[in-house]
């Protein structure tokens, strides 16, 4: 006879769901698993995002990068190991009907961003395609304000959908390259596309007439910060036909810094004491560098000629009935 472990905690929540999922694949490193999903459109609490509601495919990235902020997701499911967090993804549930019927909540002028916590084009999505799923469903709407991070080069597989969008609703997307150096690339983002892929991706997108920003976030005192590092990563930028670039300082929250810190032992032992001594107190970085960091990448900025983050603009389709008025 089998009996219940009375001292095990009762899982509710997202927790039971994951508890519950079903595994879809399992390979070496990483296990996929379905999980039911009941919301896919969140909205934003925080004060420092600019966006208003979010939708992220996929809990969990595989893409392993040592600065992640996002691991703590994982802990509502009681997934407590922030390794898990990239090796065990789960792809939510995707109702094509029913995510319209969710998009009635998204207002006019307010934004809606995918990608906010978990990658979209990370390696789950070449299997299992909701990224693409969703924004079929957004490209029979307009006059929404649509944006997507991402740090994976298979943006560019939606570059014609993409293109057709942005005529009907704004459409940013951020593709993030915190450096051109793919030795140290590799290091920071072990399993994510090489820079040089990521640039090809602005290329493909600008050809499309996306508009792509792309972002060095985060920035990583003396690994990442040097203007030698940011200028080159924005002048790669500018040249692949990103209209902007912008980069703000590392932050790391526990679940974040309990994978960083490690990775700084192994390969940059002599910054170990400088970042406990900055990190250990808070996760943001306080005083003069982050000022720093703003002053330099303006001045970057302004040296390529590149333009505001994010700025809105007319859709074509807009464009086209306005003047047909006129």
């Amino acid at each position: 006879m089998l009996f219940e472990d009375s001292t095990a905690p009762r899982l509710v929540g997202i927790a039971r769901l994951a508890a519950q999922s079903p595994t879809l694949e399992a390979k070496q490193r990483v296990e996929y698993l379905e999980i039911e999903t009941r919301n896919f459109i969140g909205r934003c609490s925080g004060t420092r995002m600019p966006f208003v509601w979010t939708v992220n495919p996929y809990r969990g990235c595989e893409f392993g990068c040592k600065y992640c902020y996002a691991r703590y997701a994982h802990e509502f499911m009681e997934l407590r190991d922030p390794r898990q967090f990239e090796t065990r993804i789960f792809a939510k549930q995707f109702d094509a009907h029913r995510f319209s019927q969710e998009l009635k909540k998204v207002k006019n002028g307010e934004s809606l961003w995918i990608g906010t916590a978990t990658d979209p084009y990370q390696p789950a999505e070449r299997r299992y395609s909701i990224t693409r799923k969703i924004l079929r469903v957004l490209a029979k709407e307009q006059g929404l304000k649509i944006g997507i991070t991402t740090k994976s080069d298979l943006v560019a597989r939606d570059a014609a959908l993409l293109g057709d969008m942005r005529r009907r609703s704004i459409v940013h997307i951020n593709i993030t390259i915190t450096t051109v150096d793919e030795k140290l690339a590799r290091l920071v983002e072990p399993f994510a596309p090489r820079p040089a892929l990521r640039l090809k991706a602005v290329r493909e997108l600008a050809d499309a007439g996306v508009r792509v920003t792309v972002l060095g976030n985060p920035v990583m005192p003396l690994i990442t910060d040097s203007e030698q590092n940011l200028d080159a990563v924005c002048g790669a930028a500018a040249s692949a036909g990103a209209v902007s670039f912008g980069a703000a300082p590392l932050f790391l929250k526990p679940c974040s810094k309990a994978v960083f810190i490690p990775f700084l032992e192994r390969n940059f032992p002599h910054l170990v004491r400088r970042y406990r001594e900055r990190f250990d107190e808070n996760a943001y970085l306080r005083g003069h560098y982050p000022e720093m960091i703003r002053e330099r990448v303006q001045a970057i900025n302004a040296r390529h000629k590149m333009g505001p983050r994010d700025q809105d603009y007319l859709p074509e389709q807009f464009a086209e009935q306005q003047l047909s008025l006129w």
